[in-house]
Parts: structure tokens; sequence; C-alpha cells
């Protein structure tokens, strides 16, 4: 299956301003507040979130972040994100797809909650030697994904899981499973 493209989320961006309902629900907010509380510092110099979406959890992040930089593939979700952090100056929302898109710069931090699933194999691969090469060592990979099967994803959040904790590069910290999704924390491992 292909890496879901930018206009399945243009659609649902269109139909609804927040289709997952990410600034309302209960759930997510508890899932963001365990989410933040993985997190061992208090405090990352340069942090990159994939896939912001409206930017809840972004603005939730920010401060804890010294430069926050959060993408999303959609325009339409960007430009709410942009305008739910706008009180943030050192958050910088921006439309990228990755993998091509990935940043050059290195990051303390870097946040995949709820994305991961929406890329094909190939895409994930590109997109862990992307983080391999640009989370500095001893950096936090926080991963946080839904665990049920969606028909429209190419993926399930416990095979992006498992596709990451198979990689030495990360050495695991933390992991927890809840009823509709688990959390994984992982440590990039320090150079020789």
């Amino acid at each position: 299956m292909q890496t879901v493209p930018p206009e399945y989320f243009e659609r649902k961006y269109r139909r609804t301003a927040d289709p997952w309902s990410f600034a309302t629900s209960e759930y997510e907010d508890r899932k963001y507040a365990h989410t933040l509380t993985a997190l061992p510092r208090e405090h990352y110099p340069q942090a990159f979130e994939v896939g912001c979406s409206v930017g809840v959890l972004t603005a939730r992040l920010a401060p804890r972040c010294g430069e926050l930089l959060a993408v999303d593939v959609s325009p339409l979700a960007v430009e709410q994100a942009q305008e739910r952090c706008r009180r943030f100056p050192h958050v910088t929302c921006q439309t990228a797809q990755l993998p091509k898109d990935f940043p050059s710069q290195r990051f303390d931090l870097i946040v995949l909650s709820e994305v991961g699933y929406y890329f094909s194999w190939g895409d994930l691969a590109e997109v862990r030697r992307s983080i391999r090469q640009q989370l500095a060592p001893g950096g936090h990979l926080l991963l946080v994904h839904w665990i049920h099967a969606v028909e429209d994803y190419p993926l399930t959040g416990d095979e992006v899981h498992t596709f990451f904790l198979e990689d030495d590069a990360f050495a695991p910290l933390q992991g927890e499973r809840r009823e509709h999704y688990r959390l994984d924390l992982l440590e990039r491992a320090r150079e020789a």
C-alpha cells in the first residue's frame, strides 16, 4: 500500500476544520497529557513534531522547547496550527511532505504522534533513516499511535513502533500500552 497522499488530508480538512477532534476530544486531551508526562526533560532546545495537524499538541509542547518546528502535509491544517501557536514566537509551523522534505538540522526531540501509519514501508524506512541522522546523540524520539487497524492506513501503530524498536540506533526508555494507543520513548544512541 502506498503512503496516504496529501489530497486525502486536504479533503478531510475541507469538510471539517478539525476532522479528528483534536481540540475538543477528552480522549485526545488525556493522551496529550500522557505524551507530555512521558518526556523526561523539562526543556528541549531543538524539537521537531511530525504531522502537527491543527497544532493542539504543538501548543502544549511549545513551553518545553527552545525552538519547535512543526510540519504537516496539509496547508489547511498548518494554517490552523500557525494561528493556534501565534503566541509562541519560537514555534514554526509549515507545510512539508516527508520523507522528501525532512529538515536538515539536528534535534534534541522528535515527536511522531498519530502519523507513522500513514507511510508506506518504504517511506517509513526513509523517515527512520532521516530521524537517525537528524536526532542528536542522547536525543529523544517519542512515538504515540492508535493501535487499532484502519482500512485507509498502510500500517498499524504497532507495526510503526516495532519498526523503530528494531533499529539499534534507538534505545527504548519507556513503553506503555493503553486501551487505544501505545507510547514508546526512545533515545538516540550516543556516538562512540
